[in-house]
């Protein structure tokens, strides 16, 4: 009996607690990602850029005076331009940045802090008193004829005597000049570059009309403008603007150069509107297209 009972209390006993069961581990299906390669689109690029040239063109033409531009995207390798060298438009203070350019490479950017403190008013403020006085340390129109020479500035010809703002030029030439300040080369050193581009970026609000119509929100702008009455031109204005425009995906040269404008004011307007539709669209110009990745490669 009492072995009987043993046994019904061991069975009951299993069965009032049941041994728990630990649920296996399910790994959930990896989904492996798609593999796509950008190409290229240059058919696209190609319809996109005509478009561009062509509301430019239209645009242009409907703008009095004349106007000449060009334009050049160190990432990407896009240029535009109409006119581009086109060398017998005045710069008026536009000349303010070679003339520093040429002090730096004369002097291997040995300036003293009088000098350094011309070269900021002359840059940042346009002052033309410490461009006057800048321009004679340098030599005047014949050491600045030398420097053009030795920079490769083929299409710029310094004013006479002391009149710099007749520095002409063209948009091709203010372009080459922007490479050098940007990339380097010609006598310039890394300072002198960093010296120049740093003023540039610094130009008063009220001044920093022109191409920087061009940038995009966060967008850096580096600038030089000219603007002057042409008394002795049908009472006209030249008006001229050119700099970088860089940011993500982007490192734009542009110049826009204007003469003959009924006033300053209209010639702003159209360099502004020339490079908002470059700035807006150059996007466009360099397309791409996706493409699945080969499943087999090749060998």
């Amino acid at each position: 009996m009492w072995t009987a009972w043993l046994g019904l209390a061991l069975v009951a006993g299993c069965g009032a607690e049941p041994v728990p069961v630990k649920p296996a581990a399910v790994r959930a299906p990896v989904k492996a990602a798609r593999c796509f390669l950008k190409y290229p689109d240059v058919r696209a690029g190609h319809a996109a850029r005509a478009r561009l040239e062509r509301d430019i063109a239209h645009y242009v033409g409907d703008r009095p005076g004349r106007i000449v531009y060009a334009a050049v995207d160190l990432v990407s390798g896009v240029s535009l331009g109409q006119g581009r060298h086109d060398g017998d438009l005045i710069t008026a203070s536009g000349a303010k940045v070679d003339i520093l350019a040429a002090l730096l490479q004369r002097r291997d950017g040995r300036l003293d802090e009088h000098e350094r403190d011309l070269a900021s008013r002359m840059i940042t403020e346009s002052d033309n008193s410490a461009a006057d006085a800048l321009w004679s340390r340098v030599g005047g129109g014949a050491a600045m004829g030398d420097f053009y020479r030795r920079i490769g500035l083929r299409e710029t010809t310094p004013g006479p005597s002391s009149y710099w703002g007749g520095t002409k030029t063209s948009p091709a030439d203010r372009i080459r000049l922007m490479k050098v300040l940007v990339k380097g080369g010609k006598g310039l050193s890394s300072a002198d570059r960093a010296l120049l581009l740093g003023l540039m970026e610094q130009v008063r609000r009220e001044q920093a009309w022109g191409v920087s119509a061009a940038a995009r929100p966060g967008d850096r702008v580096a600038l030089k403008n000219g603007w002057t009455p042409r008394p002795f031109v049908q009472n006209t204005w030249a008006v001229t603007s050119y700099g970088r425009v860089v940011g993500p995906g982007r490192d734009l040269l542009l110049a826009v150069q204007t003469d003959r404008q009924p006033g300053e004011g209209t010639g702003i307007q159209t360099i502004e509107g020339i490079a908002r539709l470059i700035g807006s669209r150059l996007d466009s110009l360099i397309p791409t297209i996706s493409r699945p990745c080969p499943t087999k490669p090749t060998f």
